[in-house]
């Protein structure tokens, strides 16, 4: 699978599966109806994925790079650790309250009682790869005499949690609007200013 041709078919199958699943749910997304939409083949589709399982386990790669992708530029590039945090908050938010989100999530739910695999593959791309960054970002904080650290990976989960609270959960049951951009700035600053207030500085 190479070349400019490759890719733009790829895209436009990942695109028609996030389009099927925010429409219908996870079990009734099926490997033909996406091949349709993405006018491409089911043969294709599944010489590709193999299955609907590793097709939806893609996008959720896919929509945890960004994030992973900004983190790692924070710790190589040497600058202000919480500066990088104020940078990653809207980001995040972007990434766990929009739609390609909460479509992935509702389809987590959904395959709790077929295959079990999407929510684990979740938390293995978002969560679980997010936070051992973020773990850095704040060792290098308490390292540089910022902030007082004494459990970085603690902090970092309280910088989750001061973020986003449950603004995530209320977006996959339907109950919150999807976050614009300037509400995600203010929500990373209040997160950014209780962090100093809780770790206050070396």
């Amino acid at each position: 699978m190479g070349g400019d041709y490759a890719a733009r078919r790829l895209a436009a199958i990942k695109e028609a599966a996030f389009e099927i699943l925010a429409e219908k749910g996870y079990k009734a997304a099926s490997m033909l109806e996406i091949a349709r939409r993405a006018k491409a083949s089911n043969e294709t589709l599944y010489k590709w994925f193999g299955n609907k399982q590793a097709l939806f386990k893609a996008l959720v790669e896919d929509n945890a790079r960004e994030a992973r992708e900004l983190l790692e530029r924070a710790l190589s590039d040497g600058g202000d650790p919480i500066d990088a945090l104020s940078r990653l908050g809207p980001v995040l938010l972007e990434i766990v309250t929009g739609e390609k989100a909460v479509a992935l999530n509702r389809a987590a739910a959904g395959d709790v009682f077929e295959t079990a695999t999407l929510g684990g593959t979740i938390a293995d791309y978002g969560r679980e790869t997010i936070l051992p960054l973020l773990t850095a970002v704040f060792e290098r904080a308490g390292k540089d005499g910022l902030l007082t650290i004494d459990d970085p990976r603690e902090a970092a989960e309280t910088y989750i949690n001061l973020l986003i609270g449950d603004l995530q959960i209320r977006r996959v049951i339907g109950v919150s609007s999807p976050t614009v951009r300037k509400e995600a700035e203010a929500r990373t600053a209040r997160a950014v200013t209780h962090l100093r207030r809780i770790y206050g500085k070396a």
